[in-house]
Protein backbone atom coordinates (compact mmCIF):
# COMPACT_ATOMS: atom_id res chain seq x y z
CA UNK A 1 0.00 0.00 0.00
CA UNK A 2 2.86 2.71 0.57
CA UNK A 3 4.35 1.76 -1.85
CA UNK A 4 1.24 2.16 -4.29
CA UNK A 5 1.26 5.96 -2.38
CA UNK A 6 4.79 6.23 -3.25
CA UNK A 7 4.19 5.34 -7.02
CA UNK A 8 1.13 8.24 -7.77
CA UNK A 9 2.30 11.10 -9.60
CA UNK A 10 1.33 13.67 -7.33
CA UNK A 11 3.26 12.13 -4.19
CA UNK A 12 6.22 11.42 -6.79
CA UNK A 13 6.13 15.40 -8.01
CA UNK A 14 5.23 16.45 -4.39
CA UNK A 15 8.54 14.87 -3.12
CA UNK A 16 10.58 16.51 -6.09
CA UNK A 17 9.52 20.06 -4.87
CA UNK A 18 9.86 18.96 -1.47
CA UNK A 19 13.86 18.59 -2.42
CA UNK A 20 13.86 21.48 -5.04
CA UNK A 21 11.75 24.45 -3.98
CA UNK A 22 14.66 26.48 -2.35
CA UNK A 23 16.90 26.12 -5.47
CA UNK A 24 13.90 27.08 -7.72
CA UNK A 25 13.09 30.15 -5.48
CA UNK A 26 16.31 30.77 -5.75
CA UNK A 27 16.36 30.55 -9.45
CA UNK A 28 13.48 32.00 -9.79
CA UNK A 29 14.47 35.34 -8.21
CA UNK A 30 17.56 35.57 -10.37
CA UNK A 31 15.46 35.05 -13.40
CA UNK A 32 13.87 38.24 -12.62
CA UNK A 33 16.60 39.53 -11.84
CA UNK A 34 18.28 39.74 -15.27
CA UNK A 35 15.23 40.03 -17.36
CA UNK A 36 14.89 43.53 -15.97
CA UNK A 37 18.66 44.09 -16.11
CA UNK A 38 20.66 41.45 -18.75
CA UNK A 39 17.90 39.80 -20.96
CA UNK A 40 20.14 37.76 -22.73
CA UNK A 41 21.49 35.93 -19.82
CA UNK A 42 17.94 34.60 -18.59
CA UNK A 43 18.89 31.31 -20.28
CA UNK A 44 21.64 30.29 -17.68
CA UNK A 45 19.36 30.21 -14.37
CA UNK A 46 15.89 28.83 -16.39
CA UNK A 47 18.35 26.39 -18.00
CA UNK A 48 19.32 25.43 -14.46
CA UNK A 49 16.00 25.42 -13.38
CA UNK A 50 15.68 22.60 -15.68
CA UNK A 51 18.64 20.57 -14.61
CA UNK A 52 17.24 21.00 -10.96
CA UNK A 53 14.08 18.97 -11.87
CA UNK A 54 15.49 16.51 -13.91
CA UNK A 55 18.14 15.63 -11.43
CA UNK A 56 15.83 14.99 -8.53
CA UNK A 57 13.05 13.59 -10.38
CA UNK A 58 11.17 10.74 -9.00
CA UNK A 59 10.04 8.28 -11.44
CA UNK A 60 7.70 6.08 -11.45
CA UNK A 61 9.59 2.01 -10.04
CA UNK A 62 7.74 -1.32 -11.02
CA UNK A 63 9.14 -3.23 -7.68
CA UNK A 64 9.30 -6.90 -8.07
CA UNK A 65 7.25 -8.86 -5.38
CA UNK A 66 9.13 -11.75 -3.65
CA UNK A 67 10.45 -12.21 -0.03
CA UNK A 68 13.74 -13.07 -0.53
CA UNK A 69 15.22 -10.38 -3.26
CA UNK A 70 17.45 -8.41 -2.70
CA UNK A 71 17.13 -5.35 -4.89
CA UNK A 72 19.27 -2.16 -5.96
CA UNK A 73 19.42 0.62 -3.35
CA UNK A 74 20.66 3.19 -5.99
CA UNK A 75 20.57 3.99 -9.81
CA UNK A 76 23.87 3.63 -11.03
CA UNK A 77 26.54 1.42 -12.64
CA UNK A 78 28.24 -1.24 -10.73
CA UNK A 79 31.80 -0.96 -9.72
CA UNK A 80 33.11 -3.81 -8.26
CA UNK A 81 31.94 -6.96 -6.33
CA UNK A 82 33.59 -8.10 -3.95
CA UNK A 83 33.96 -10.07 -0.63
CA UNK A 84 34.63 -8.57 3.03
CA UNK A 85 34.40 -8.57 6.52
CA UNK A 86 31.43 -6.02 7.44
CA UNK A 87 32.52 -4.64 10.73
CA UNK A 88 30.16 -2.00 12.08
CA UNK A 89 26.55 -4.18 11.73
CA UNK A 90 26.58 -7.42 10.42
CA UNK A 91 30.03 -8.70 11.84
CA UNK A 92 30.29 -11.21 9.48
CA UNK A 93 31.90 -12.14 5.99
CA UNK A 94 29.21 -10.40 3.07
CA UNK A 95 29.12 -9.72 -0.67
CA UNK A 96 29.68 -5.98 -1.37
CA UNK A 97 28.16 -4.17 -3.96
CA UNK A 98 29.60 -0.83 -5.25
CA UNK A 99 27.37 1.62 -7.22
CA UNK A 100 28.49 4.74 -8.63
CA UNK A 101 25.81 7.31 -9.24
CA UNK A 102 26.85 10.04 -12.13
CA UNK A 103 24.73 12.87 -11.62
CA UNK A 104 22.94 12.21 -14.78
CA UNK A 105 21.18 9.06 -12.15
CA UNK A 106 18.17 9.08 -10.09
CA UNK A 107 20.18 10.07 -6.99
CA UNK A 108 17.09 8.57 -4.82
CA UNK A 109 17.65 5.22 -2.42
CA UNK A 110 15.38 2.66 -1.60
CA UNK A 111 15.49 -0.43 0.58
CA UNK A 112 16.69 -3.68 -0.53
CA UNK A 113 14.79 -5.75 0.99
CA UNK A 114 11.84 -5.82 3.51
CA UNK A 115 12.53 -5.20 6.98
CA UNK A 116 13.38 -3.46 9.65
CA UNK A 117 16.09 -0.78 9.91
CA UNK A 118 18.24 -1.84 12.79
CA UNK A 119 21.37 0.84 12.39
CA UNK A 120 21.92 3.86 11.81
CA UNK A 121 25.33 5.56 12.09
CA UNK A 122 26.81 8.70 10.30
CA UNK A 123 30.60 8.95 9.89
CA UNK A 124 31.92 12.60 8.77
CA UNK A 125 34.81 12.20 5.75
CA UNK A 126 35.90 13.69 3.00
CA UNK A 127 34.69 14.39 -0.46
CA UNK A 128 36.90 12.85 -3.50
CA UNK A 129 35.33 11.67 -6.14
CA UNK A 130 32.88 8.50 -5.72
CA UNK A 131 34.54 6.20 -8.40
CA UNK A 132 37.75 6.67 -6.58
CA UNK A 133 38.41 2.95 -5.52
CA UNK A 134 39.63 4.76 -1.46
CA UNK A 135 36.75 7.16 -1.80
CA UNK A 136 34.49 4.39 0.89
CA UNK A 137 37.16 4.67 3.04
CA UNK A 138 37.22 8.23 3.61
CA UNK A 139 34.54 9.88 2.34
CA UNK A 140 31.40 11.20 4.17
CA UNK A 141 29.02 8.12 4.77
CA UNK A 142 25.85 7.05 6.08
CA UNK A 143 25.21 3.07 7.17
CA UNK A 144 21.29 2.09 7.01
CA UNK A 145 21.35 -1.39 8.20
CA UNK A 146 18.20 -3.76 7.69
CA UNK A 147 16.99 -6.84 10.00
CA UNK A 148 15.17 -9.69 7.43
CA UNK A 149 14.10 -12.44 9.84
CA UNK A 150 17.79 -13.91 10.17
CA UNK A 151 19.43 -11.98 7.71
CA UNK A 152 21.16 -8.60 7.85
CA UNK A 153 22.06 -6.55 5.05
CA UNK A 154 23.12 -2.94 5.36
CA UNK A 155 23.16 0.05 2.51
CA UNK A 156 26.32 2.90 2.58
CA UNK A 157 25.06 6.17 1.33
CA UNK A 158 28.40 7.61 0.52
CA UNK A 159 29.49 11.26 -0.73
CA UNK A 160 31.57 12.14 -3.94
CA UNK A 161 33.43 15.47 -5.07
CA UNK A 162 30.08 17.30 -6.17
CA UNK A 163 27.58 15.10 -3.78
CA UNK A 164 27.78 16.96 -0.26
CA UNK A 165 24.65 16.53 1.11
CA UNK A 166 23.53 12.87 2.58
CA UNK A 167 19.58 12.65 3.59
CA UNK A 168 18.15 9.64 5.25
CA UNK A 169 14.68 9.74 6.26
CA UNK A 170 14.42 6.12 8.38
CA UNK A 171 15.15 5.23 11.43
CA UNK A 172 16.30 2.82 13.96
CA UNK A 173 12.97 0.72 14.43
CA UNK A 174 11.13 1.87 10.93
CA UNK A 175 9.49 -1.18 9.31
CA UNK A 176 10.92 -1.10 5.28
CA UNK A 177 9.00 -2.81 2.48
CA UNK A 178 11.25 -3.70 -0.62
CA UNK A 179 11.92 -0.91 -2.80
CA UNK A 180 10.48 1.85 -0.34
CA UNK A 181 12.22 5.29 -0.40
CA UNK A 182 14.86 5.94 2.37
CA UNK A 183 16.96 8.83 1.27
CA UNK A 184 18.90 10.83 -1.07
CA UNK A 185 22.40 11.80 -2.26
CA UNK A 186 22.37 15.08 -3.55
CA UNK A 187 24.52 15.16 -7.38
CA UNK A 188 27.26 12.76 -8.00
CA UNK A 189 27.98 10.34 -5.24
CA UNK A 190 27.76 6.28 -4.43
CA UNK A 191 26.00 3.63 -2.69
CA UNK A 192 27.14 0.31 -1.52
CA UNK A 193 25.45 -2.98 -0.58
CA UNK A 194 26.44 -5.37 1.76
CA UNK A 195 24.84 -8.54 1.14
CA UNK A 196 25.08 -12.21 2.86
CA UNK A 197 27.95 -14.26 2.10
CA UNK A 198 26.15 -17.08 -0.20
CA UNK A 199 23.44 -14.84 -1.57
CA UNK A 200 22.60 -16.03 -5.20
CA UNK A 201 24.07 -12.72 -7.64
CA UNK A 202 22.11 -12.08 -10.57
CA UNK A 203 24.44 -8.72 -11.33
CA UNK A 204 28.15 -8.53 -12.38
CA UNK A 205 30.64 -5.61 -12.60
CA UNK A 206 29.59 -3.16 -15.13
CA UNK A 207 25.86 -3.54 -14.96
CA UNK A 208 23.12 -0.59 -15.12
CA UNK A 209 21.38 -1.04 -12.13
CA UNK A 210 17.91 1.04 -11.09
CA UNK A 211 16.85 1.45 -7.62
CA UNK A 212 13.94 -0.62 -6.71
CA UNK A 213 13.67 -2.57 -10.11
CA UNK A 214 17.10 -4.53 -10.57
CA UNK A 215 17.29 -7.32 -8.63
CA UNK A 216 20.71 -8.00 -6.95
CA UNK A 217 19.99 -11.47 -5.95
CA UNK A 218 18.36 -13.44 -3.81
CA UNK A 219 18.98 -14.27 0.27
CA UNK A 220 20.99 -17.86 0.46
CA UNK A 221 18.98 -20.87 1.49
CA UNK A 222 20.32 -23.93 2.80
CA UNK A 223 20.60 -25.35 -0.54
CA UNK A 224 22.28 -22.26 -2.42
CA UNK A 225 25.91 -20.77 -1.89
CA UNK A 226 27.19 -18.85 -4.79
CA UNK A 227 30.12 -16.88 -4.90
CA UNK A 228 31.32 -13.48 -6.39
CA UNK A 229 30.55 -12.52 -10.01
CA UNK A 230 33.05 -9.94 -10.96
Amino acid sequence: MLLNSQNKLAARLALTLSLTWLYLLILAGITVVLYFTFPILVVFPVLLIFFILFFFRNPKREIPEGENLILSPADGVILQIDEVFEENYIKDQTIRISIFLSIFNVHLNRSPLQGEVSYRRYRPGKFIPAFKSHASDINEKNFIGIENGTFKLMVCQITGFIARRIKCWVDEGKQLAGGELIGIIRFGSGTELFIPAGSNLLVKKGDKVRAGETIIGALPDNQQTTGVNS
